[in-house]
């Protein structure tokens, strides 16, 4: 469900904006205003539908004329040449947004089949498979929105709804930090964890990012929300499990650092509750989906 539709709506409009401009040259040229054409937006290739909203947002803002209803299921399991929308209405409107709802369809449809190969990747092991906030500027409400779609959770939406400490947070706060109570070694790592508590509102959840076993026992007495298992081999992770489930209430434990389709099975059966990974946003492949005309 996309809740944000305000800022979906200006993505939309900039979309519309920057490729028709002052109008299209083409079909203005070749088709009479009450020319019609029906199509079919179809699929090329096996994927997870994700962007039929949004489709229908933009011809309800942008193609008045247009009857636009889609043929199936968002987060359905697409087959190559499965019909997933339909359109009816005047050619230059039609003409006018098929790029734009295709680059829509291409990105999200996208990211939401990487993430569900994910997700199938650790099925069974009781891993949560997490986003980050490596996103298209602009697209963050959607590129989330696609990670739920194939199955997979967001991790925090922005920098203001959860504290994460991480290793630039850590090497500029320093053991020496003005207000910090320094101790040798990783042990400072507790005390940012303390400040951290103390300087957020209740409800607001505190992680930080660890590198090490060594830092990992270290921080642990503090008793982060969340630990960051960052780039950790994967018997340090089994450790890690280990001994934070010796706790009543353990952390939850997150891995992350360069996970790939190849090894995120075996970094969920390390018993860790969350991966996250960068690349169900940033690197995601485009779905290929055309728009055919079929009267």
């Amino acid at each position: 469900m996309i809740e944000q539709w305000d800022q979906v709506d200006r993505l939309i409009d900039l979309a519309v904006e920057e490729d028709l401009g002052p109008g299209d040259v083409t079909s203005h040229t070749l088709f009479d205003p009450d020319v019609e054409v029906r199509a079919d937006y179809v699929v090329r290739e096996p994927a997870v539908l994700c962007g039929g909203p949004v489709l229908g947002r933009l011809f309800e803002r942008h193609g008045r004329d247009a009857d636009f209803h889609l043929c199936a299921d968002e987060g359905a399991a697409l087959s190559p040449g499965d019909c997933v929308a339909r359109v009816h209405g005047p050619a230059r409107g039609v003409f006018a947004l098929e790029r734009v709802s295709l680059n829509f369809l291409y990105r999200m449809a996208g990211v939401a089949t990487l993430t569900r190969r994910f997700v199938d990747a650790v099925a069974g092991t009781g891993a949560e498979i997490l986003d980050t906030r490596k996103t298209c500027p602009g697209w963050h409400v959607l590129d989330k929105y696609a990670v739920r779609v194939g199955g997979g959770r967001n991790h925090r939406t922005g920098l203001y709804d959860q504290v994460l400490i991480k290793d630039n947070h850590i090497a500029a706060a320093g053991a020496n930090a003005p207000g910090a109570n320094a101790a040798p070694g990783d042990e400072h790592l507790r005390e940012l964890v303390n400040r951290a508590r103390a300087g957020v509102p209740e409800g607001i959840r505190i992680e930080i990012e660890v590198d090490t076993l060594a830092q990992f026992d270290a921080v642990l007495p503090a008793r982060p929300d969340i630990l960051l298992l960052d780039n950790m081999p994967l018997d340090d992770m089994r450790r890690a499990v280990a001994r934070a489930r010796t706790l009543p209430a353990p952390p939850i434990l997150e891995a992350s650092g360069g996970v790939t389709l190849d090894t995120v099975r075996a970094i969920a059966e390390t018993g860790v509750d969350w991966i996250s990974v960068g690349a169900l946003t940033h690197s995601a492949p485009s779905v290929n989906f055309a728009l055919e005309i079929v009267e």
